[in-house]
């Protein structure tokens, strides 16, 4: 196994089933999109998993926790992140994983709420 690739156990939230296991170069974090088998999965969870070897613990597999879901087309850069949807809205919930409560499906422009 190379150093920089950690196998990474892809699960489903609901239902809830396995979908695999790939090997990933980039740590994966809530909020990034996953493409596998054809579709876009948004991370909700990572979860790490170590092993006991050679007198420490050591990264041995990572599993993450997703949700079928469609990358967003609307994206603002806020404090060293990237959020869904137009920040400069005051409904806006800068987060990776939500747009906002009275629009979370979007789109930003041309939504009656915009503020």
């Amino acid at each position: 196994m190379e150093q920089d690739s950690l196998p990474t156990d892809i699960i489903l939230t609901h239902p809830l089933e396995h979908l695999g296991q790939i090997q990933l170069d980039w740590t994966p974090q809530p909020g990034n999109y996953l493409n596998l088998y054809g579709k876009t999965y948004a991370i909700l969870e990572r979860h790490h998993h170590y092993q006991y070897r050679l007198g420490g613990y050591r990264l041995h597999r990572i599993s993450v926790y997703v949700q079928a879901a469609q990358k967003p087309q609307e994206k603002s850069w806020v404090e060293g992140r990237w959020v869904i949807g137009d920040a400069n809205c005051r409904l806006n919930a800068r987060s990776e994983l939500l747009r906002c409560a009275v629009n979370p499906t979007g789109p930003c422009d041309g939504c009656r709420y915009f503020e």
